[in-house]
């Protein structure tokens, strides 16, 4: 049986991060623990910057995920803003920005990811408690917000900045909103959403940079506000891996029990992993998953002779007006959807998603989270689609 490791890195001190430490204390790991972050902040909540601290319902300091007394009482040898610049897998040591070399005998990656950008200076991006703040600045009534992307990053942010007097104008290059990820017919009632709360919504537009007046699209023409939020995706945190010996695409690559290497594991949303619920890689980016993978890596590495796999029916939310989006599964390559409860024209519904013979996914838009919880249960258990696709 392998020793349990003397000295355990964790790099990225966000919610996958520190759920990955308590995961190792909880389960008994008395080591030396150290985790690093790139932030200068302690750990902090991610999905609120979109919603509560952008409203300004919530002020800063509530989005903290522990208080300073329960992160001492973890032991830990915390290290924030100190990035880490390389990895030696062979030689089991991190590099650090100062030049030093941190010793490890098992690591966990949970770098997280980074927006992308567009070309041109001045455009806001969500990300980080400071990104927030900043662009909350910039929501005054009658202010003029371009938001580039539909996604639901983007969505939110435009719900909020409508919420507090400003023009939203929302730029999309699919002809519908999110209907890569949710269909069409659902896509449709999101967007429809916007338009009845005033958003200027335009669809079918590529923006090529951002303007000193707002920013320029693929035709020429120049769509002027008084600023401009950048939600078009993100990218993972793997750069500081190159030469490392992991596998990079898209993310960290890993096996079902989120291990990427000897001794290495990865989790949240730096992770690509195979999900055998899916029989598929996935990546992804939402809180709860980031939780759930953390724990799942910590275990795993601590006893990797009893390890399980890491199959979880991902689940996400959005806020966007009066609206609450839920859903379970793996949305992405389904080959139907179909509503199965509700009324799409009143935006309370549960749509149902196919892939192959088998139910993959479910998603509610105005429904009480019970309203979701078989169709979890039918995903989890592999249901046909014949038995549960029940108009």
């Amino acid at each position: 049986m392998r020793a349990e490791p003397n000295r355990i890195v964790v790099v990225g001190a966000s919610a996958a991060g520190l759920t990955a430490v308590e995961t190792l204390r909880r389960e008994g790991y008395d080591g030396t623990l150290t985790l690093l972050g790139d932030e200068s902040r302690p750990p902090y909540d991610r999905p609120p910057l979109s919603k509560q601290l952008l409203t300004g319902q919530w002020p800063a300091d509530r989005l903290a995920l522990r208080s300073a007394t329960a992160l001492d009482a973890l032991g830990l040898d915390f290290r924030p803003h100190t990035p880490a610049t390389g990895l030696d897998a062979t030689g089991r040591a991190v590099h650090l920005t100062d030049g030093t070399q941190l010793p490890y005998d098992a690591l966990v990656v949970a770098t997280g990811v980074r927006p992308r950008r567009l070309p041109g200076h001045g455009a806001h991006v969500l990300r980080t408690l400071d990104d927030a703040l900043a662009l909350r600045e910039e929501l005054r009534p009658g202010r003029r917000l371009i938001v580039v992307g539909a996604g639901f990053l983007g969505a939110e942010a435009a719900a909020v900045a409508r919420s507090r007097g400003c023009e939203v104008v929302l730029l999309e290059p699919a002809p519908v909103p999110l209907a890569h990820a949710v269909g069409e017919s659902v896509g449709k009632v999101l967007a429809q959403a916007h338009l009845d709360h005033g958003v200027t919504l335009r669809c079918g537009v590529a923006v090529t940079e951002v303007a000193p007046d707002g920013v320029r699209l693929a035709d020429g023409e120049t769509v002027r506000g008084d600023a401009v939020l950048v939600a078009v995706g993100c990218r993972p945190n793997t750069e500081w891996l190159a030469g490392s010996g992991l596998t990079v695409a898209d993310g960290v690559v890993c096996d079902e029990y989120c291990r990427a290497a000897p001794e290495v594991y990865a989790a949240g949303d730096v992770a690509r992993w195979h999900n055998p619920l899916f029989g598929v890689p996935m990546r992804v980016e939402h809180r709860t998953n980031a939780a759930e993978q953390a724990m799942a890596a910590a275990r795993n590495l601590l006893r990797p002779e009893s390890s399980k796999p890491f199959a979880p029916v991902p689940y996400f939310w959005s806020d966007q007006y009066d609206m609450r989006v839920q859903a379970y599964g793996w949305l992405r390559g389904y080959d139907e959807v179909t509503v199965v409860e509700g009324d799409l024209t009143e935006r309370r519904f549960v749509a149902a998603y196919r892939g192959g013979d088998r139910l993959v996914g479910a998603l509610a838009v105005g429904m009480p989270p019970k309203a979701l919880l078989r169709w979890r249960q039918d995903i989890a258990a592999r249901a046909p689609w014949t038995d549960v696709a029940r108009p």
